[in-house]
């Protein structure tokens, strides 16, 4: 195998290997990354045995072959390299030679038999549907926030994908919050159970997407595929029973308040900085026409601030993880955004001031 490539390419494509490799595979095959040059093609593949990555960039390939390197190390000596064309080759004693162009530095890595790689899963093309890119990333980013952290229970450490009623939707709780969003699928003749995605393959998607073109996806009963642009990911899939979120959705709340998205996040950005940590527990109290912010550290202090809205109703005060209320924020993307509540003790409703297929749901905490 020998081939040249230009630098900056093919950092970018080892950077996403060494984010997929499990670190704690430091002296196995898991840690490697496989190499394959076939005519001017590279193909790049990287593995957890979990979560798997695929892409293919050109370069100028004089012989065809394959051979796994350390991700890390192999990644470490391109970032040290000049910038310009670099000579890959394949030597006798199982090494791969790194030579900078016109540079008089070279490195010998050994490597292993690209024989003993596992196979990255596969699904046949036929079970791919399209679905534009920015939507998707959307979806995750109105989502992988509320995922639990608890691992005793691992079903809700991922996020809810459904297909029904030729709509496409997602779902992550951690049991005090929940966020929902659905988009419409012109896909045809989709149909698989729905299923909990990992955050970690969400979390690398929302990365590497461009945000522009569509995307494929496939589902099965134990993975999940995307391909876009030059790239293939799967992922294993959470098993477990999934809580019913439709349950906790409010049929009807009594009352509105409508405030200024960026002035409430800057307000709960001061208030919180005197809430206890443990707890991160603020007041929300709703006023004719006025929002009142306020908590306080015990031994330290108290803050307070006042936000201008527009509600009409009775004084109500909320206790609640400001968190909880600071994370959808960040996400919802209109100027202006509505509250919904009915009552101290339940939960309350985070929407955009037009319907764009999404919602957050916060439960309180105790006020006492």
């Amino acid at each position: 195998m020998k081939f040249t490539c230009n630098k900056d390419l093919i950092i970018k494509e080892i950077s996403i290997a060494q984010e997929i490799i499990s670190s704690r595979n430091s002296i196995s095959i898991l840690s490697n990354v496989l190499l394959e040059a076939d005519g001017n093609t590279l193909t790049i593949r990287a593995t957890d045995l979990k979560v798997g990555f695929e892409t293919k960039i050109p370069v100028d390939s004089t012989h065809s072959g394959s051979t796994t390197v350390y991700c890390d190390k192999f990644l470490s000596i391109l970032r040290s390299l000049p910038d310009g064309d670099i000579e890959f080759s394949y030597l006798d004693d199982n090494r791969l030679m790194i030579k900078p162009l016109f540079n008089k530095i070279d490195f010998k890595l050994k490597s292993i038999n690209a024989d003993k790689y596992p196979e990255l899963q596969n699904i046949s093309d036929d079970k791919y549907f399209q679905i534009p890119q920015k939507e998707f990333i959307d979806m995750i980013s109105q989502t992988i926030f509320s995922v639990s952290d608890d691992e005793t229970r691992y079903y809700m450490n991922g996020v809810y994908l459904e297909h029904e009623n030729n709509t496409l939707s997602m779902v992550a709780t951690d049991g005090r919050r929940l966020s929902f969003m659905k988009t419409p699928s012109n896909a045809e003749n989709v149909t698989f159970d729905p299923v909990i995605i990992p955050t970690k393959i969400l979390q690398l998607i929302r990365k590497l997407s461009t945000g522009e073109g569509n995307l494929s996806l496939a589902v099965n009963e134990n993975n999940i595929f995307i391909k876009f642009n030059n790239q293939k990911l799967f992922s294993n899939l959470i098993k477990g029973q999934f809580p019913n979120y439709k349950r906790v959705i409010p049929e009807t709340q009594e009352y509105t308040v409508e405030v200024q998205r960026v002035a409430l996040i800057e307000a709960l950005k001061r208030v919180s900085l005197l809430v206890e940590q443990k707890s991160r527990r603020i007041f929300i109290t709703f006023l004719e026409n006025t929002i009142i912010l306020s908590s306080e550290e015990s031994e330290i202090g108290i803050a307070k601030e006042e936000v201008s809205c527009s509600f009409i109703g009775p004084e109500t005060t909320i206790a609640l993880n400001y968190l909880y209320l600071v994370e959808p924020l960040r996400v919802i993307d209109d100027d202006t955004i509505i509250i919904k509540f009915t009552e101290a003790n339940k939960a309350i409703t985070l929407v955009p001031t037009t319907d764009k297929g999404y919602f957050h749901i916060v439960m309180p905490m105790q006020l006492d």
